[in-house]
């Protein structure tokens, strides 16, 4: 099986949210399971400053047509040069300093890239061509994301000929649904398939072209990145304009859920927190809280429930839930971290907080990976009350971590927390209810009462010492690897071919 992942961004190479952190982890769990995969990614600027070292120019040159100009694609790729037999493991980068050489990804502070649409055209068609000049013959292309999705829609159209994508398949991952990459009608002729593609079976949403909606019309299979939210995107509610559109496709659309790096995120094995731990061994818990509260200037002691969010600070994220309700959680006697950055007022808002309750409520703006991964480690309750959550990758890490989650029931979240509902009395009455299987708290009505309800709940619980404990056992004890997710995806590649 000869498989080609094909995303906007991977790690370790680039990252603006999860959607590296799978690209990059499903990749390397192929490499250790002896798949062949190769990786494709654009060469960022981030990238090249990085990884200069280790990056090597092939010398290959192609000229890449972008509605009526052809673009040079210069082709890197990562490590050592390989001959022709060792395909197993490369990265190829795409490389073009006028459309990946900038300080940020898809963005800057005035908002989006307004030529998105023609930096991704470019990237769809680099990536095909570099297969036609290489000779890279895949059974799959595995695509992500509306930056990935014109990838099948050329397939079926202008690359169905010759010998190298004649048996290749091709699987669209959705990862979040709100995002589908919107263009004005006239990126129509950058795409080069001529004006019949837009239309309502075809590419066009509501007068724009949505990029998103290709991959979706034209990918053998659709994924997206948990059961749930498989379900979910089929609504009106949370289909986010296509879920007629996903109902057609209901039979080819999966829900495969998202793992998380074990070599990355281990209390056990991790070089960022003071002390490690393990289920079976638990003190060091408490020297990483000791730690996190001297680091964030928090004043509250090994007793004090210290809660955390460590993520986007965006509206879908649910930060509002947090900001309308933190009078009501400092009277409930908690310490509280925020560690994330993203929209400016959101932002502002949280700061104002974090000045009125000083030694309460740490407010951290940006991203600081040795300080998120103390945060996993030292805090007692992870916040997660996102509006929608595909997947999710926090919650899954605070759990491997012994932190347990206060989550809105929904998407990923759903999937992967086991909560008791609005049974409580379950916890002290296991002769009654069997034992405790419980790993977190999932609040089903988003709103401040019913979040605010559920932390408490949470609190309740934690004044119990030994109950907690077995609620932190369970969690460290669930399963979240990416071996299940990854042979759930090479079932699907079978399936492509069966």
């Amino acid at each position: 099986m000869r498989i080609a992942l094909i995303s906007s961004e991977a790690v370790p190479y680039s990252k603006t949210g999860g959607l590296a952190d799978v690209a990059g982890t499903l990749f390397r769990e192929y490499n250790r399971m002896g798949i062949e995969a190769s990786l494709f990614v654009p060469l960022y600027k981030v990238t090249s400053e990085h990884f200069r070292g280790s990056l090597v120019d092939t010398g290959t040159e192609i000229d890449i047509p972008v509605g009526k100009i052809a673009k040079k694609c210069r082709v890197f790729t990562a490590g050592q040069k390989r001959s022709a037999d060792q395909r197993n493991g490369t990265v190829y980068f795409v490389c073009n300093d006028e459309y990946f050489d900038r300080d940020e990804m898809y963005c800057d502070a005035t908002g989006d890239y307004p030529d998105n649409d023609a930096r991704f055209v470019f990237f769809c068609k680099s990536v095909l061509e570099i297969c036609r000049k290489f000779s890279l013959v895949f059974d799959v292309l595995h695509c992500n994301d509306w930056q990935t999705g014109l990838i099948p829609l050329y397939l079926r159209t202008l690359y169905w000929r010759g010998p190298f994508f004649k048996e290749a398949r091709t699987i669209l991952t959705i990862h979040n649904l709100g995002f589908q990459g919107l263009f004005p009608a006239s990126a129509v002729e950058l795409i080069g398939l001529g004006r019949d593609i837009f239309n309502p079976e075809g590419i066009e949403f509501y007068g724009k072209v949505n990029f998103l909606k290709a991959g979706i019309i034209s990918a053998d299979i659709l994924t997206t990145v948990s059961p749930t939210y498989a379900k979910e995107i089929l609504t009106a509610e949370k289909g986010f304009g296509l879920d007629g559109m996903l109902r057609k496709r209901v039979d080819s659309l999966f829900g495969v859920l998202n793992g998380i790096d074990y070599t990355e995120w281990d209390p056990a094995d991790d070089d960022f927190i003071p002390s490690n731990y393990s289920k079976t061994n638990l003190s060091g818990k408490a020297d990483c809280k000791k730690e996190l509260l001297s680091r964030c200037g928090l004043k509250g002691s090994q007793e004090t429930p210290l809660l955390c969010f460590v993520g986007r600070l965006s509206a879908q994220k649910g930060i509002d839930l947090i900001t309308n309700t933190m009078d009501q959680l400092m009277k409930n006697g908690v310490d509280l971290l925020v560690l994330g950055k993203g929209d400016s007022r959101l932002e502002a808002v949280l700061k104002d907080y974090g000045r009125r309750y000083p030694g309460r409520a740490y407010i951290g703006i940006g991203f600081d990976e040795a300080l998120a991964h103390l945060a996993y480690a030292g805090s007692d309750i992870f916040l997660m009350p996102s509006v929608y959550e595909p997947c999710g990758l926090g919650q899954m890490i605070a759990m491997h971590y012994g932190t347990i989650p206060v989550a809105y029931d929904t998407g990923g979240l759903a999937d992967t927390i086991v909560s008791p509902g609005d049974h409580v009395e379950k916890f002290f009455c296991e002769k009654i209810y069997g034992t405790i299987k419980e790993t977190g708290f999932l609040f089903g009505s988003h709103s401040p009462d019913f979040f605010l309800g559920e932390i408490r709940k949470a609190l309740c619980i934690y004044c119990n010492k030994d109950i907690w404990r077995k609620l932190m056992k369970n969690a460290m004890g669930r399963d979240f690897s990416w071996k299940k997710s990854a042979a759930m995806y090479l079932e699907l590649y079978k399936k492509l071919h069966d």
